[in-house]
């Protein structure tokens, strides 16, 4: 039998299906490469009323962006209206789409629903709720990692080369985090590990700068085990609840690691009208939690004085949101019950440009400050 080559690795440390070549075709299409997935789907969708205005196709910003190679689907609604509407040629309403990193935010609905009840104390170790989770989180707050606040020997990068596993406490990267989420084999002669295990084998490396964001993805898979444990119930249960609230068209395709575990950390897929039905809930999902977030406390994001990261969100104080990797992003502005939902897909080397989300978030933000 030969390897499945979507799930091989070539000299770059790139696995097949995420070479640049492929990599747009393949976030198109990821709940047919993963080896493993959910589905979930709402009992009742959210009516949607396309009802585009032509300022938004004045704009030069918006249009120079759309223009972009790179460029996939855009969809921005206020209330039930979608306001504007645009996808690329090889893309439609209907077509799935990776959402990456955002599917992060997940944890922010899930997690800050346990918090504003009382069933989680963010200011407790995950320890405290996860005795099993190793020497990076066992005394680590709940918070820190909803703040990407913990130095770990993980590293958020896509470039580091591909290798089996090192020895505890040496430096690890996403080549490793990759196999956990089922989206690369395992060097050969190496048994499959799921996403809390990897987590879980971690270690607290340096002093953490509270000021500074250490965006490190196995947070966000530690804190699914802190949801689930916390809850009584499983991690798949609150990835149902929220979509059936957010009332999603289509399905919510979504990875699962080895032991059955969603993979919270990157691996949602939806369209591009259903994101943008998702951010609607999170902006009408109002309480403490989203105020907190939104109150400038958190970590420093990407260098800005600006943007914060606070309870696994983006925010600059008027709109929170999230980036996923090779160009995804959504920004939700809860006062205005807006929300921009962007698809692209980079397709450099390792699927980034200096400059590219800075370049989104502005002209993001120029759109919905043009919704009253």
């Amino acid at each position: 039998m030969q390897p499945n080559s979507d799930l091989t690795v070539d000299r770059r440390g790139l696995s097949g299906w995420n070479t640049p070549e492929r990599r747009r075709a393949s976030f198109h299409n990821l709940h047919n490469i993963h080896r493993r997935g959910l589905i979930f789907r709402a009992p009742a969708s959210l009516d949607l009323v396309l009802e585009q205005n032509s300022a938004f196709a004045r704009l030069p910003c918006l249009t120079q962006l759309l223009k972009e190679p790179s460029f996939c689907a855009l969809v921005i609604v206020q209330d039930r209206r979608i306001v504007f509407e645009h996808q690329a040629a090889d893309f439609a309403t209907d077509k799935f789409h990776s959402i990456q990193s955002i599917t992060k935010t997940f944890v922010h609905l899930a997690l800050g629903a346990l918090i504003e009840s009382g069933k989680v104390d963010a200011s407790r170790t995950i320890g405290y709720y996860v005795p099993e989770a190793g020497h990076a989180y066992a005394n680590a707050s709940v918070q820190q990692a909803l703040d990407m606040n913990i130095a770990t020997n993980f590293k958020e990068d896509y470039s580091t080369p591909y290798s089996p596993a090192a020895e505890l406490g040496a430096p690890t990267s996403y080549s490793r985090q990759e196999i956990a989420m089922g989206w690369r084999l395992p060097p050969v002669g190496e048994e499959e590990f799921g996403v809390r295990s990897f987590a879980a084998g971690l270690v607290t490396a340096g002093q953490c700068d509270d000021r500074v964001s250490r965006y490190t993805s196995p947070n966000t898979d530690m804190l699914g085990w802190v949801i689930e444990r916390a809850s009584g119930h499983s991690l798949a249960a609150h990835v149902a609840a929220i979509v059936t609230k957010a009332g999603l068209e289509s399905a919510l395709q979504i990875s699962a690691d080895c032991e059955g575990v969603p993979v919270l950390s990157g691996g949602g897929i939806m369209t591009a009208r259903d994101l943008a039905r998702y951010g609607l809930f999170l902006a009408r999902h109002h309480g403490s939690f989203l105020a907190d977030t939104m109150s400038g406390a958190g970590t420093i994001y990407g260098g800005s004085p600006h943007l914060r990261y606070r309870n696994h969100l983006l925010s600059n104080g008027t709109w929170v949101g999230h980036p996923g990797y090779a160009g995804q992003f959504l920004m939700v502005d809860p006062a205005k019950n807006a929300v921009a939902a962007f698809f692209s897909v980079l397709e450099t080397e390792y699927g980034d440009r200096d400059g590219y989300f800075a370049e989104i978030i502005s002209v993001l933000e120029t759109a919905l400050l043009r919704l009253k």
